[in-house]
C-alpha cells in the first residue's frame, strides 16, 4: 500500500506545467504509483494475481488505454481482489465505474472487507493497515484518474471557455447597443414621420447618438467564471488530501502502539509523526502550480529537522517521516534542487537502516527505500496534478479575457465604421430638411433620413454576431446619393467590381470611412474622386480635414475619433496598406488602400 509497508514506485520526471508534458508525465506517475501498490509487503515484484489486477487498473485509469474498458474489468477485478491483495484497486474501479447513486456505498463495502482479507496474524494492526490501505489506493487512484481527466477535458475544450465568454460578451453588448444607438436610431425614425417641424430635434439626437459613435471604445463587462474547473479542483482534491493524510496517521499510531515502544519516546515517536505529517497535509493542500504555501521556508525545515531526527533514535518509524519529507521537497523545491534533494534523503534513510543495530540486510532495505519512494510520489503526484489542473484553467481564463478583449475592441471599431456614416448622412438630410423652404423637398429629405435609420438599425443588429460586412456597389451607391443630397458629385473611375471578392466589404469599409470623414469635415467639398483598380481604392475630396502630420495613426483628424485607426486595423489584418493625409498641394485629401501582392512562387 501506501504505507507502512507496502508502496512502491520511482518516477521519471518533475512535472514543469507544460501542457504536453503534463499529459504524458501524469499518467506516467499514476501508471508507477499503481505499480508500487502492486507489490506486496516484503517483496520486491508484484506477484502474478497482482500483475493481472495490475493490468486491469491501467486499462481503467489511463486515458489512451480507457477504450478497452467496459463491464468485464470491474468483474475480473471483484474475482482477483482475494487473490492480489488489492482491495485498493477494486475500491477505485468502484468509484470510477459505478452510478453515483451507489459507488460510494459500494466503496465503503470494499475498503471494511479488506480487513478480513488482510494477510498475516489477523490482528488489529493487521486489519487496520489493509483497511486504511484500501482506502488510502482508492481514493488516491480516484482522485489521480479524475484529475488527469479534467486535464485532458481542460485542454480539450480550449475554445470553449473562450467562445462562452465571447457570446456572452456579444449578448451583452447587443442589449446595451439597442438600448442606446437602438431607441436613438428608432426616435430619428419616429421623428422623420413627424415632418419639417421634427427635423431640429432630428438633428439632436442624430449628432448626440453620432458623438457616442465616434468615441466608441471596449467597455468592461463582467466575465463568466470557469465554473467547473474552479470548484471541482478544490472539492475533488480537498476530501482526498485529508483522508489520505488522516489514513497514515492512524496506521502510523497503529504501528506505535504495536510496537509497544514504551514511556516518552513513544510520545516522542508519536509528537514527530503527527507533525510531520500535519505538514505534509499544509504543502499539499491544493494550489495553483508554482504557488509556494506561506511560510515555506520554515514549514519545511521543520518538517526535515523531524524526519531526519529519527533517523538518529532506535525503534522511530524514520522511514515513512522521511518519505513525507522528501514529497515536501518535490512540492516546493525549484526542480534542478528537488530531485537531488530527494534522491538525498531516500539514500541518507537507506544508510540510517542499514546502520540499525539488528543489521537487516539489502533485500529488507531496499523495501524501505521502495517504501519511501512510492509514499513521496503519491503526495507528489497529487499535488503536482492539481497544480497543472489550477495552470491550465488559468490559461484558458487569460485566452477568454484575450478573446472578449478582441471582440470588445471589433465591437467598438464596427460601432464607429458601420454606424458613424449613416449618422452623419441623418443628420445631414435633417439639417437639409430644416433649412429647406420647399415642403416637399423637406419631406424628401426626412424619408431620406428615415431610410439611413433603417439601414443604421439593421446595422447595428449585424454587429454582435460575426458577418457585420458591407457591400462594396451598395456603399458607392449610398455614397454618391448622400454626397448629391449634400450637393457633392461623386466622380467614380474604375469598376468596383474589379475589387478581388474576398476584398471587396474592406473596401467598403473604407469607402464608408472616407465619405463619413467628407460629410463631417469637408462639408462644402464641391466634388469627391473615387478610383478601383483590382487592387486599389483611392478616395480624394477638395477642402481636406485639418492637416495631420505624416505617419500619425490619426483618424477624423482634429477630433479625436476612431476611424483611421480602425481602418488601419481591418487593413493591417486583411494584409493591405492604407494611407491617408493631405496631398502634396495641401489643398486635397487623400485616402489610399492597397492590396499588397500575394508573393511569386520561387522559380517562377
Amino acid at each position: 500500500m501506501v504505507g507502512w509497508g507496502s508502496m512502491r514506485r520511482w518516477s521519471r520526471a518533475r512535472g514543469t506545467g507544460e501542457s504536453v508534458r503534463g499529459r504524458v508525465v501524469i499518467p506516467v506517475i499514476l501508471a508507477v504509483i499503481l505499480f508500487g501498490f502492486a507489490i506486496e509487503p516484503g517483496n520486491l515484484l508484484p506477484s502474478p494475481a497482482a500483475v493481472l489486477m495490475l493490468a486491469v487498473q491501467l486499462i481503467t485509469c489511463l486515458p489512451w488505454a480507457r477504450r478497452l474498458r467496459g463491464a468485464w474489468t470491474l468483474a475480473a477485478q471483484i474475482l482477483l481482489a482475494p487473490w492480489s491483495g488489492l482491495p485498493g484497486f477494486l475500491a477505485a474501479s468502484v468509484l470510477l465505474a459505478t452510478e453515483r447513486r451507489i459507488r460510494w456505498a459500494l466503496f465503503t463495502l470494499v475498503v471494511l472487507a479488506a480487513g478480513p482479507l488482510a494477510p498475516g496474524d489477523g490482528g488489529l494492526f493487521a486489519m487496520l493497515n489493509s483497511i486504511g490501505n484500501a482506502l488510502a489506493q482508492g481514493l488516491i487512484i480516484y482522485a489521480l484518474t479524475k484529475l488527469i481527466d479534467l486535464h485532458a477535458e481542460l485542454h480539450a475544450t480550449e475554445g470553449v471557455l473562450a467562445a462562452g465568454r465571447v457570446a456572452a460578451e456579444r449578448e451583452r453588448t447587443g442589449r446595451n447597443l439597442d438600448g442606446v444607438l437602438g431607441a436613438a436610431l428608432a426616435e430619428i425614425i419616429r421623428l422623420a414621420g413627424h415632418g419639417r417641424q421634427a427635423a431640429r430635434e432630428l438633428v439632436a439626437v442624430a449628432r448626440e447618438a453620432s458623438e457616442r459613435v465616434r468615441a466608441a471604445s471596449p467597455t468592461q463587462s463582467a466575465g463568466l467564471a470557469d465554473v467547473s474547473a474552479r470548484a471541482m479542483t478544490p472539492r475533488l482534491a480537498w476530501p482526498i488530501v485529508i483522508a489520505t493524510h488522516l489514513e497514515y496517521l492512524v496506521i502510523g499510531v497503529a504501528f506505535l502502539l504495536g510496537e509497544e515502544i514504551p514511556g516518552w519516546r513513544g510520545a516522542l515517536y508519536a509528537t514527530a509523526l503527527v507533525a510531520v505529517i500535519a505538514l505534509q497535509a499544509y504543502h499539499c493542500l491544493p494550489r495553483p502550480l508554482g504557488d509556494r504555501p506561506r511560510h515555506a521556508a520554515w514549514t519545511l525545515g521543520t518538517q526535515l529537522t523531524l524526519a531526519l531526527g529519527m533517523l538518529a533514535v532506535p525503534d522511530g518509524p524514520y522511514p515513512q517521516l522521511v518519505a513525507f519529507a522528501a514529497a515536501s521537497v518535490l512540492i516546493l523545491l525549484p526542480a534542478r534542487f528537488a530531485w537531488t534533494t530527494a534522491t538525498a534523503l531516500t539514500a541518507l534513510a537507506a544508510a540510517a537502516d542499514l546502520a540499525r543495530p539488528d543489521r537487516p540486510d539489502v533485500h529488507a532495505t531496499a523495501v524501505v527505500v521502495l517504501d519511501i519512494v512510492v509514499i513521496a510520489l503519491v503526495f507528489y503526484g497529487l499535488a503536482l496534478l492539481t497544480g497543472l489542473v489550477h495552470q491550465v484553467r488559468e490559461a484558458h481564463e487569460a485566452l477568454a479575457a484575450q478573446a472578449v478583449a478582441q471582440e470588445r475592441r471589433r465591437i467598438a471599431r464596427d460601432v464607429h465604421d458601420l454606424l458613424g456614416y449613416g449618422l452623419s448622412a441623418i443628420a445631414l438630410q435633417g439639417e437639409l430638411a430644416a433649412r429647406d423652404p420647399d415642403p416637399r423637398r423637406a419631406d424628401g429629405h426626412l424619408a431620406d433620413a428615415a431610410r439611413q435609420a433603417g439601414r443604421a438599425l439593421a446595422d447595428l443588429r449585424t454587429i454582435p454576431g460575426d458577418h457585420a460586412e458591407l457591400t462594396l456597389t451598395d456603399e458607392l451607391a449610398s455614397a454618391r446619393d448622400v454626397l448629391a443630397a449634400a450637393g457633392i458629385t461623386l466622380r467614380a473611375r474604375g469598376d468596383a467590381n474589379a475589387v478581388a471578392a474576398e476584398a471587396r466589404p474592406l473596401f467598403a469599409t473604407a469607402l464608408r470611412e472616407a465619405m463619413t470623414n467628407v460629410l463631417r469635415h469637408a462639408p462644402g467639398s464641391p466634388w469627391c474622386a473615387v478610383e478601383f483598380g483590382p487592387g486599389l481604392l483611392r478616395v480624394t475630396s477638395q477642402a481636406a480635414p485639418a492637416p495631420v502630420s505624416a505617419g500619425a495613426d490619426t483618424s477624423d483628424a482634429g477630433v479625436g475619433g476612431n476611424g483611421l485607426r480602425n481602418l488601419r486595423d481591418r487593413a493591417a489584418a486583411y494584409g493591405a496598406r492604407l494611407e491617408a493625409g493631405p496631398a502634396p498641394d495641401d489643398r486635397h485629401y487623400v485616402l489610399t488602400l492597397t492590396l499588397r501582392p500575394a508573393p511569386v512562387p520561387a522559380g517562377e
